[in-house]
């Protein structure tokens, strides 16, 4: 008989354990889609695609003609409705629903409220940063190639 009971309830254990993982689930995501509301997570990616596509112009102005074709793209698959979901996972995956929720207490701050809105211009400037130091570089790097094409 013992084995019965011990079947039963482990069937039990096993039907309800699915009810809080989701429970736990819905309240992670809640926390991510609070922060992302909070940061203005729609407004700062398409902050940082213009940003984006206005330094690409601004280093390649043959660009500057494709300018309209190359934001529509970049509409179409980095938008906010495109990249929320995927974005949803990744904060889930990469913090706990706590670490989520000292995040929203800190960006409420005003040294919060601050970083939000100058994050995509400091990511901007770092991009611009680096391919400025790519730039003065690439004559070695294109030096390496080509000896290294050369060897055989």
């Amino acid at each position: 008989m013992k084995p019965f009971f011990l079947a039963i309830l482990i069937g039990a254990v096993a039907f309800f354990q699915p009810a809080p993982a989701r429970a736990d689930e819905a309240s992670h995501r809640k926390a991510v889609e609070s922060l992302f509301a909070l940061m203005g997570m729609e407004n700062v990616l398409t902050q940082s695609i213009d940003q984006m596509l206005a330094m690409q112009v601004q280093q390649n102005p043959a660009l500057a003609p494709h300018q309209a074709k190359m934001k529509a793209f970049l509409s179409k698959y980095m938008s906010w409705a495109s990249m929320k979901e995927d974005m949803t996972k990744l904060y889930m995956a990469e913090f706990s629903e706590s670490e989520l929720n000292e995040l929203t207490k800190f960006y409420q701050t005003p040294v919060g409220k601050k970083t939000i809105q100058k994050m995509p211009a400091l990511m901007a400037k770092g991009a611009e940063i680096g391919q400025k130091r790519v730039q003065e570089h690439l004559p070695e790097l294109q030096a390496e190639l080509a000896a290294e094409k050369k060897t055989p």
